[in-house]
């Protein structure tokens, strides 16, 4: 039970901004073991957008509110995920070989394609946020319900993203990307683990609204078209395909909900 709590601060460590006792480092092998826990972190960021969000709404107006959540979970994760999308939108927009596009994620600074392509995301997440706070979802409370869509999202686009891992080769020859360490190996433990936190969040949605689930199915097509992609370009992925993949994966997820209340 120690190691696991350890490998759990681990993971908490390194995929947010949160404090963690000390004794927590960047030790390889734990960091290995810590993807386990990646999907269960979305339930975490996604609680505390809620939290933001909640508590906004009391004093000021629902587009203020969803804003500090937003805000809310990049402060959380220091952007992780967000830098990561942006540098796949320079790579891939700015790059045509695959050494020329690894040479452009690696750069820090950010072009063209990753501020538009970021402009163009908050926008989207801002409106569809909106639209479904503003859903009146026929179960037992509203705001618990978005609570569960906040984690929900988190979670099972963070599973999206891992399971990339579990199913194709890193790119990068050396040890320069933020994900090389969790990358180099898995076992049965952390595929179960990711599952079981990524999935449960959204069973635990169905049982109120079982066509909920049904969102799963366009988050799964998106993985399966980026993976593809990322293979075709560069050979695999890298940490900042797997932070792409968590930031499409939410939006898209988000949309999934929205279409699935308007027609089914």
């Amino acid at each position: 039970m120690k190691k696991e709590i350890h490998i759990f601060f681990t993971a908490l460590m390194f995929y947010t901004r949160i404090p963690c006792p000390k004794n927590i480092d960047h030790n390889p092998d734990y960091l290995n073991k810590a993807s386990r826990y990646f999907p269960f972190i979305g339930w975490i960021v996604g609680g505390i957008s809620f939290a933001v969000y909640y508590f906004s709404s009391i004093i000021f107006s629902h587009d203020i509110a969803i804003i500090l959540a937003i805000i809310a979970g990049i402060l959380t994760t220091g952007a992780f995920h967000e830098d990561g999308f942006a540098d796949v939108c320079d790579g891939f927009g700015g790059g045509w070989t695959k050494e020329k596009i690894l040479i452009i994620m690696k750069d820090s600074a950010i072009g063209a394609y990753g501020a538009i392509g970021l402009v163009l995301l908050f926008l989207l997440k801002f409106h569809v946020l909106k639209q479904l706070c503003n859903i009146q979802f026929i179960i037992y409370n509203l705001q618990f319900t978005i609570l569960i869509l906040f984690v929900t999202a988190h979670a099972i686009s963070r599973l999206a993203a891992i399971s990339i891992v579990f199913t194709h080769e890193y790119s990068r020859d050396g040890a320069s990307s933020k994900s090389k360490p969790i990358a180099q190996s898995y076992t049965w433990r952390e595929v179960w683990g990711a599952f079981f936190f990524g999935l449960m969040p959204l069973l635990f949605l169905s049982y109120f609204q079982w066509q909920f689930v049904l969102a799963i199915i366009p988050v799964i097509i998106a993985r399966f078209f980026l993976a593809r992609y990322f293979q075709k370009w560069i050979d695999g992925y890298t940490g900042d395909c797997l932070g792409a993949t968590q930031q499409v994966c939410e939006v898209i997820f988000y949309l999934s909900i929205i279409g699935i209340w308007k027609f089914i």
